[in-house]
């Protein structure tokens, strides 16, 4: 009985999830959800995927635009630290 436990209990559960799913399929949601995964799966199959090549330039174009935004706020806030504490407020560091 120790070993006929455990796989009565696993063929219970695999059936009751057979039952579950084919119920879901024959309800209205699941008819639904059925009609939506087709649509999506027929929108994925349209969509045109950039080459490897492509792929690699946008990455290091995005990657360049990071470098020259990071180097023009440093030099905005240096700037502005410079115009604020050294010439308004007169705070030497």
């Amino acid at each position: 009985m120790s070993k006929q436990g455990p796989l009565v209990q696993w063929a219970v559960l695999l059936v009751g999830l057979v039952v579950a799913v084919a119920v879901f399929l024959i309800s209205e949601p699941g008819r639904r959800f059925v009609g939506f995964a087709r649509d999506a799966w027929r929108e994925v199959k349209k969509v045109v995927w950039p080459t490897p090549k492509e792929t690699t330039q946008m990455t290091l174009y995005v990657f360049g635009f990071v470098v020259v935004m990071a180097l023009f706020l440093w030099f905005t806030d240096k700037t502005l630290e410079w115009v604020l504490y050294d010439l308004i407020l007169g705070w030497r560091k």
